[in-house]
């Protein structure tokens, strides 16, 4: 609807857009605040004395398009509109006051704002109004949704719940409010696991995935930024399929709303907390709203539907309403009437309108000069107006205090309420705290009226305590925490598990991660030694192209150590199983090769044997491929198969979250692990059967020994790795290679870098030749030299 204010001289306009009382329940109250207001002003002596302000009102029904078109109509001074108000201003309005909803008062700013006619909202919240650039000449006397939205963030963080479910509107109020409530839990740390819309018109199917999403979550408390009327269809729903249990957190949509309170359904919402517009009370307008007579008020085609529709009868009876309805005498008592009209609960907003309509009347004040009496009776323009009312500072008659900030908002505050049911089941509004969004150090003050913690017992760890819902004072109850989530010591609240993994910066890592560059390092040495001396006998005698594939593949098994570090990732898990077995199997398949060599070597200086011929240098090559690509195809398999993958492991510990690498398939992994323990089985055979040959450069016992190393590491390794927990299994399989590695370096190499340093006068074709070494005492005193070094 839209009011209309007429001074005495000329004509000032001021209007409001409100919904009827069957669309809007509350309607016809928010216009009997408004008539309230004016008939005060224009009894007043102090307040534009001398003027008096007429109104209008037009029915928007709810439609945005309606909203609008009446919104065009005010700019044009000679434009018919329906008027449900008598005796009606003419010519264009320099001020309006509504909606009550914050689409339509977008769709009607945007239209306004190249005019400058300033729009007075008592209950539009959405935050995106308070921009400037888009509208203009939009003021409103309710807070701004981006501090209800921080508010509810706050609250709840207070309260210790920190995985929540959300459902919002599927409008403007609803979609910029819980944007602006997520923003500001996620930086306080608070998760939500589900977030929905809904609008009262969408069909069952969808609330009916809402429901089963509710019923398939964890979390036990549900913020809503929704409005009454979206609230009591999902209200009803819900408790047809008994979806109680829920801790409610509502905004000031319908948290103090006594009809919704009252709704079949209303248990389902005991208990809930939200934020409400602070109560307040206007002297007087409790009895100038029960004093409507309908024959004798403005506006008679609105009030006169009200009391048709209050008190079930009509004023003019047709035939065929004769027998059902009776005849309206206009003097029926509406005190004693139950219903919206007599809930003084919506007093804030009442005061709101108040509020709104006091603010146009002082900036009309300022502008026409008003003193004794108002100098001036012409009609200002909206532009003077909106610029006025802009830096409007007054106090109403109860002392509060009304301006307006940069953005047309008012100062943000707000009541906490908790729903507490009463024994006749009638719910009980409890403020148990304030929110004041101008106070920089006290935002969430608690009252002594807060409900008390009962604790019903100790929380076991993993568990958190919670508000039970459904009772006038809490009691505690324990529910169990995300699994990757854990309590705190209060067990008051449930924090993010840590996060555990083998790293580069911690001790063990840097160890290994130090261990294994010193290999590396140390192997590339006994390459370049190797390889400087090259031309010696000791190095051709031993199969030099061997040995330096086997160094290659040796600083490879060092490295590939380094993959087993750090985050676990898709590559990672991948590369470190793989390298590891294919660079071992290449560096077993090198040894064997050369414990062959020495075999066919030995049988070659027997008399009419040719195994030489068969077994020279091209055949060793092939041997080490052909061992090292059966390898490569079954880590071929297994990352075709299933490969490894990083997971989340939340069994080994309660309290942490261990990264680590899954197999993939673990037939894959001991295959891969059991053809190295095969190969390496084989050659510390071969290699002790060929210990005792007679040859002074004879590798057999080095190999043996260096085998015997081997296997007595991996053998140790597997009950070592199936029992490690966590990380720890990491270490052990990075020990393993370590270990293993080194010993094939030292065995093998350092035997050989001893006299090829220290003892150049063994390595000569004569030392070679000398048949009569005794090899034992040999090996023995080179081994017994080594480790005394």
């Amino acid at each position: 609807m839209i009011w209309g204010f007429c001074p005495v001289s000329g004509c000032l306009s001021l209007f409001t857009f409100l919904l009827l009382f069957f669309l809007c329940r509350s309607c016809v109250s928010y216009a009997q605040a408004m008539l309230f207001a004016i008939e005060e002003i224009n009894n007043s002596s102090d307040l534009l004395p001398g003027i008096t302000l007429g109104y209008m009102m037009y029915d928007t029904c709810g439609s945005i398009a309606r909203s609008v078109r009446v919104a065009l109509a005010l700019t044009d001074v000679n434009e018919e509109t329906a008027s449900l108000s008598d005796n009606p201003c003419r010519g264009s309005v320099p001020a309006i006051i509504g909606e009550a909803s914050s689409s339509p008062c977008m769709a009607i700013s945007t239209v306004l704002g190249p005019f400058y006619i300033p729009l007075v909202s008592h209950f539009a919240t959405c935050a995106c109004l308070s921009n400037k650039v888009r509208y203009p000449s939009f003021l409103r006397t309710i807070p701004s949704d981006y501090y209800q939205s921080r508010a509810l963030a706050q609250m709840v963080k207070h309260f210790g719940w920190t995985w929540v479910g959300a459902i919002r509107s599927s409008d403007d109020y609803g979609t910029n409010g819980m944007a602006t409530f997520t923003d500001t839990a996620t930086q306080l740390g608070i998760c939500l696991e589900y977030s929905v819309s809904f609008f009262r018109t969408d069909p069952s199917e969808k609330i009916q995935r809402i429901i089963n999403i509710i019923k398939g979550s964890t979390s036990r408390v549900i913020v809503t930024f929704l409005s009454y009327t979206d609230l009591e269809i999902l209200i009803d729903e819900f408790a047809h399929h008994n979806l109680t249990g829920y801790q409610w957190v509502g905004t000031e949509a319908w948290i103090s709303d006594s009809v919704t309170a009252t709704t079949e359904g209303h248990y389902i919402l005991d208990g809930s907390v939200g934020l409400a517009i602070p109560k307040a009370e206007v002297s007087g307008l409790r009895e100038f709203m029960l004093d409507v007579k309908p024959l004798n008020s403005s506006g008679e085609k609105l009030f006169t539907q009200f009391w048709e529709t209050a008190f079930h009868c009509s004023f003019k009876r047709t035939k065929e309403t004769a027998g059902s309805q009776k005849e309206c005498t206009g003097y029926e008592d509406l005190a004693g009437l139950e219903n919206s009209f007599n809930d003084m609960s919506l007093m804030p907003i009442f005061n709101n309108v108040y509020k709104g309509v006091y603010a146009i009347a002082h900036s009309l004040h300022n502008i026409l000069g008003c003193g004794q009496k108002c100098s001036n009776t012409a009609s200002p323009d909206p532009f003077t107006i909106l610029q006025n009312i802009k830096n409007i500072h007054f106090k109403t008659k109860e002392g509060e205090e009304v301006y307006f900030n940069e953005n047309g908002d008012p100062a943000a505050k707000y009541d906490i309420i908790n729903w507490q049911p009463k024994k006749d089941g009638s719910v009980e509004f409890v403020t148990i705290g304030l929110y004041d969004a101008s106070d920089p150090f006290i935002k969430y003050v608690l009252h002594m009226q807060v409900p008390v913690s009962i604790c019903s017992g100790t929380c076991d760890s993993g568990t958190r305590k919670v508000l039970q819902k459904g009772k006038p004072v809490y009691s505690i109850t324990c529910v169990r925490c995300h699994p990757e989530f854990w309590s705190n010591e209060r067990r008051d609240d449930c924090e993010k598990k840590e996060t555990e993994f083998l790293s580069f910066t911690e001790i063990m890592g840097s160890i290994l991660t130090l261990s294994s560059l010193i290999g590396a390092c140390l192997t590339a040495t006994v390459a370049f030694i190797f390889f400087r001396h090259r031309n010696t006998p000791i190095v051709k005698a031993n199969n030099s192209e061997l040995s330096f594939l086997l160094l290659f593949s040796l600083t490879l098994c060092f490295l590939c150590s380094l993959t087993f570090i750090g985050r676990p990732s898709d590559w990672s898990c991948m590369l470190r199983h793989t390298a590891f077995g294919i660079t071992f199997v290449l560096c077993i398949s090198c040894v064997l090769g050369k414990t062959l060599a020495v075999l066919m070597a030995f049988k070659a200086t027997l008399p009419g044997s040719n195994l030489m011929k068969w077994f020279g240098p091209r055949r060793q090559r092939i041997v080490v491929l052909a061992f090292t690509f059966i390898q490569i195809g079954i880590c071929i398999v297994w990352l075709t198969a299933n490969p490894p993958y990083p997971f989340k492991n939340l069994r080994h510990f309660k309290d942490k979250i261990i990264l680590e690498c899954a197999l993939g398939s673990p037939i894959g992994f001991w295959a891969v692990l059991g053809y190295i323990g095969l190969l390496a089985l084989l050659c510390f055979i071969l290699a002790f059967l060929a210990r005792k040959l007679p040859d002074n450069f004879n590798e057999a016992k080095f190999i043996t020994f260096s085998m015997l190393i081997f296997c007595a590491v991996w053998m140790t390794f597997i009950p070592a790795y199936v029992s490690s927990p966590g990380k720890f299994s990491v270490v052990v399989e990075i020990f393993a290679i370590l270990a293993s590695s080194f010993g094939l370096l030292f065995c093998i190499f350092f035997p050989k870098c001893y006299i090829i340093l220290l003892k150049p006068e063994k390595n000569t074709k004569k030392n070679m030749m000398d048949k009569k070494m005794d090899v034992h005492k040999y090996i023995s005193y080179i081994i017994t030299t080594v480790i005394k070094v």
